[in-house]
């Protein structure tokens, strides 16, 4: 009898202490199904070009779910973990090349008045600082509003086996560092031959009321190792030994209104010719006519310049409608125009941060008129 006692007061007091941790942790559920029907008017087949319709997801923000959980250790210090999920909503297929959680995944420890420090598949600072002042974030453009190809790294740029520390914010200031390891012997700074890639990047941003600033470098050494966009259009940056990006933005709200402007400076060295670099600018702006009807416009130019060269002119207009917080249905127009030619080929347009939403143009066509009506719903 003393013994069955005893067991019944410990399994009460594991009980106790199960439900005491439990009550300090938490994990949430979330994601993003993002769908509509598109349309461009010029898309590359053999020989040229043709219109297409199509069902397309993830424009105005890529569709996923995830797992998100926090655990409190005390002294201000508390382990997080996420877990995210890419997928197309059309077809049900897993996004990031088929990656069961290719989004994001990674553990940390967060301290208060430190910062984070995390370990796993992680954006680098070049998507958390500078994206948020770019059109594919403050508005329903999204994917087609990002910049071609998506070769600034503002979208989905995403650094395998890395570490990074974010501080946490000191008055209105952020900054943090990454490093993507090679994971390949020999090769702690990256493989000389293309055969493993490492990632280093950093960044800080700063916020005071409705005014915010944010930069951000990062450099990826062998970067079609581990999937990385190495092109611009139709224009082949041949087999690069780094891809160097820096930026600098800024937006300002006032009353209803929002406006940003970005610029990004991108180097391309490819392991046997000569370097290019894009700069991009661009400026926009939104506006709340409603509660619930946001009007947004951007502009974006890209220069090319160096071995290759070219000229990208690209408009955004969108008009989007919130039914509730979680849900909205929204319009867009995009036009783009390709300048210029390189190895007797004119160079071609490409709408969108990845060729897989219309590729380019097609030869003989220098431009791109893309529509689009979506719903995004929030969970």
């Amino acid at each position: 009898m003393k013994n069955k006692i005893i067991a019944l007061a410990l399994t009460s007091a594991g009980l106790i202490g199960a439900s005491a941790a439990h009550a300090q942790s938490s994990v949430t559920l979330y994601g993003v199904i993002d769908a509509g029907v598109s349309y461009v008017n010029h898309s590359a087949v053999t020989g040229g070009s043709k219109s297409l319709f199509k069902y397309d997801d993830g424009v105005a923000q890529g569709s996923r779910w995830g797992l998100k959980g926090n655990e409190d250790l005390g002294g201000g210090m508390s382990a997080n973990f996420v877990l995210e999920n890419g997928f197309n909503s059309g077809t049900g297929a897993l996004g990031q090349n088929s990656r069961e959680f290719g989004r994001q995944a990674f553990v940390g420890l967060t301290q208060k008045g430190v910062g984070t420090v995390s370990l796993g598949r992680q954006y680098t600072f070049s998507t958390d600082f500078l994206a948020p002042f770019s059109g594919g974030n403050m508005t329903a453009a999204g994917n087609y509003g990002f910049h071609i190809n998506d070769i600034d790294q503002l979208t989905s740029s995403r650094a395998d086996n890395s570490i990074k520390y974010t501080s946490d914010s000191f008055g209105g200031l952020k900054f943090g560092g990454l490093y993507g390891f090679s994971n390949t012997a020999g090769a702690f700074g990256g493989s000389l031959t293309g055969s493993s890639s490492r990632v280093y990047s950093f960044g800080a941003t700063y916020g005071n009321g409705p005014f915010s600033v944010g930069a951000a470098y990062t450099d990826i050494h062998f970067p079609a190792v581990t999937g990385f966009t190495t092109t611009i259009a139709n224009v082949a940056t041949n087999g690069l030994h780094d891809l160097r990006t820096f930026g600098l933005g800024g937006k300002f709200r006032f009353g209803p209104a929002t406006m940003w402007a970005l610029w990004t400076n991108t180097h391309f060295t490819p392991v046997a010719t000569a370097s290019s670099t894009a700069n991009i600018g661009e400026i926009g702006a939104n506006y709340g006519l409603t509660s619930a009807l946001t009007l947004s416009g951007a502009y974006t130019f890209t220069d090319l310049t160096g071995n290759f060269e070219g000229k990208w002119h690209q408009v955004n207009l969108t008009m989007d409608y919130a039914l509730s917080k979680r849900t909205d249905v929204y319009v867009l127009g995009v036009y783009q125009k390709a300048v210029g030619s390189n190895n007797g080929v004119s160079n071609q347009a490409e709408i969108g941060s990845s060729s897989s939403y219309f590729g380019n143009s097609g030869n003989g066509t220098s431009n791109q008129i893309a529509a689009r009506v979506g719903i995004r719903h929030k969970f």
